[in-house]
């Protein structure tokens, strides 16, 4: 069972990749294409026309119009941006449940955050991909189009929820829900309003009507909600590969310099398809980095005294919490994370500065603590590290 759910876990994460890198890369690529669309020289274009763009790929040329509200004859032929958005979105929700959700007190609960139960933890992990999505929803429709306002109250949630999840959840997983929680309303977007708004203008021209203009407008905006999402939420779904992100106290904070940095740069290339450098926006987005960089830098380790630990006693602690999933044959998982196998003595040896890091600096490892470890055992590892680890 364990290694069908890492083959459930290989595929889903293969297939979300791969639907976030075709949606990302439309969605960039639209974005860019409004801002570069310029106003057709009079007689040069079909009547309803408010902007086009010529470009050259692949040995041909190109010529994009867009259409005020709409063309006066529907196309045979229309192509909706949707399906990308959602397998993205399932995929990304069913290696989240494969993962986090069967597994809670691994990747979610950590006692010395909250006192959530394993239970309590995957129906607030799950609230947060819901009501992040309607109280978004319920900002966008009572500030209306008021861009500037809505954008600074938008921005504040994502930094409530940043503060919360890191309150509530294991590090890793905090910041993994807030990603989550944004992926989900850029799709929600998709699905709600963007598709729903497209089809209403479809449906009034069959009806020989002229489409509500607020449609287009109400969808964009939505559309460049989720174009500034965009870096954000990538950087959290890579960050639980690095433990010094989430590790820290205030990691909360750390995220929000990382959201912003990521919506700066992207503000920039929004800017720069329009015809606007404006090189304030990545240089304070590297600021920010590296500021959060400097942030994450473990302080100095505790030097721990004490009389030397035999190597006797580290291999013990280590059989008992770590060879459940660091081992030729772990219970935990179906095959050891990164092949470390700790089952053989000369690996503890030879990756002490790696035990030592995770069990004690970090203290990421065991993951959620299932083993329970005690701060004594970790404490006796570190005086064997710190001694020369022999």
């Amino acid at each position: 069972m364990a290694y069908l759910r890492e083959c459930l876990e290989l595929l889903l994460r293969w297939l979300h990749v791969i639907a976030a890198i075709a949606w990302i890369g439309e969605s960039f690529y639209f974005v860019a294409l409004d801002n570069q669309l310029r106003p057709p020289k009079p007689g040069t274009a079909p009547e309803g026309v408010a902007g086009e763009s010529w470009s050259v790929h692949g040995g041909g040329f190109y010529n994009k119009q867009k259409y005020l509200v709409a063309p006066a004859v529907m196309p045979e032929v229309l192509h909706w941006s949707k399906w990308k958005s959602y397998t993205t979105w399932l995929s990304g929700f069913g290696l989240f449940s494969a993962l986090y959700l069967s597994q809670p007190k691994v990747f979610l609960v950590d006692p010395a955050v909250s006192s959530l139960s394993a239970g309590a933890a995957s129906g607030v992990a799950v609230g947060f991909l819901v009501f992040g999505w309607l109280i978004y929803d319920r900002l966008c429709k009572l500030v209306g189009f008021h861009d500037d306002v809505l954008g600074i109250l938008v921005g504040f949630q994502a930094l409530v929820i940043a503060f919360a999840t890191t309150h509530l959840f294991a590090g890793r997983a905090a910041f993994l829900i807030t990603g989550a929680t944004m992926a989900t309303i850029m799709s929600a977007n998709v699905f709600f309003v963007i598709i729903p708004g497209q089809k209403k203008m479809v449906a009034a021209m069959a009806r020989g009507e002229t489409p509500d203009a607020v449609y287009g407008k109400r969808g964009k905006q939505r559309s460049v909600h989720n174009t500034y999402f965009t870096l954000p939420v990538v950087f959290t779904m890579i960050s639980n590969h690095y433990a010094s992100t989430f590790s820290q106290p205030d990691s909360w904070a750390i995220l929000a310099l990382w959201m912003l940095a990521g919506m700066l740069i992207r503000q920039f290339f929004v800017l720069h398809h329009a015809g606007r450098d404006l090189y304030a926006l990545p240089v304070v987005g590297a600021v920010l980095i590296v500021a959060a960089l400097i942030w994450m830098k473990p302080a100095a380790p505790e030097v721990v005294s004490g009389p030397p630990v035999p190597f006797a006693n580290v291999q013990s602690i280590v059989s008992s919490r770590c060879l459940a999933c660091h081992s030729a044959h772990p219970k935990n998982v179906a095959v050891a994370p990164k092949g470390l196998m700790f089952d053989d003595p000369e690996v503890i040896r030879t990756r002490a500065a790696d035990v030592y890091r995770q069990v004690f600096v970090l203290k990421q490892m065991p993951q959620g603590n299932v083993t329970q470890i005690t701060d004594e055992e970790r404490r006796q590892i570190a005086r064997w590290y710190q001694a020369g680890a022999h």
